[in-house]
C-alpha cells in the first residue's frame, strides 16, 4: 500500500472491527495486560492517530513536536464504560476517516527526501513514524482478541 494511503487501510480496518461491537454486554474485555472497551479502543485510535499528526505537522514547519503525555492504554476512563451504538460507530466513522484524510493530503507530494529524512539518531523519519501510526489496527484487535479469549 501506498504511504499516503495507509493510514486510509488502517481506519477502515478499525471501523470494520468496531461495527463488531454494536449490542456490546458492557464488560470489559482483558487483553495484553489492558481492560479495553469500544470506546476505550476508539479512543486510543483518535489519540494516537492525532498525536502523531500533529508531531509530523511541527516536524515539516521546523518546530520541536510536543512531548507525548497521553495517559495510554493502561488507563480506562468512565466514559469508555458507555454503551456502544450505530450512532457512536457513525461518529467514529466520521472522525477516523477525516484523519485519514489529513494524513493523506499532508503526505501528498513529500518527497522521499522529507519522508526518509532522521533529524537525530533517535528520532524516527516521517516514512517510519506513519508506518507506526498504521498500526492502530492493535487497539480494535485487543477489543476482539481480548472478546475471544473470554469466550474460551
Amino acid at each position: 500500500m501506498e504511504l499516503e494511503t495507509i493510514i486510509d487501510g488502517a481506519v477502515q480496518e478499525v471501523l470494520a472491527t468496531a461495527g463488531e461491537w454494536l449490542g456490546w454486554d458492557g464488560r470489559p474485555v482483558r487483553y495484553d495486560g489492558n481492560a479495553w472497551t469500544p470506546h476505550k479502543a476508539l479512543r486510543r485510535v483518535t489519540d494516537h492517530l492525532v498525536d502523531h499528526l500533529a508531531e509530523l505537522e511541527c516536524r515539516l514547519a521546523g518546530l520541536e513536536p510536543l512531548p507525548d503525555r497521553w495517559h495510554g492504554r493502561t488507563v480506562t476512563t468512565h466514559a469508555d464504560f458507555a454503551r456502544f451504538t450505530e450512532t457512536d460507530l457513525d461518529e467514529a466513522t466520521s472522525r477516523l476517516t477525516r484523519l485519514a484524510a489529513c494524513y493523506r493530503a499532508r503526505l501528498r507530494g513529500l518527497s522521499d527526501e522529507a519522508l526518509d529524512a532522521r533529524p537525530d539518531p533517535g528520532t524516527w523519519t516521517l516514512r517510519e513514524v506513519v508506518q507506526h501510526v498504521a498500526g492502530v489496527t492493535y487497539y480494535a484487535q485487543a477489543m476482539r482478541c481480548g472478546a475471544a479469549s473470554a469466550m474460551m
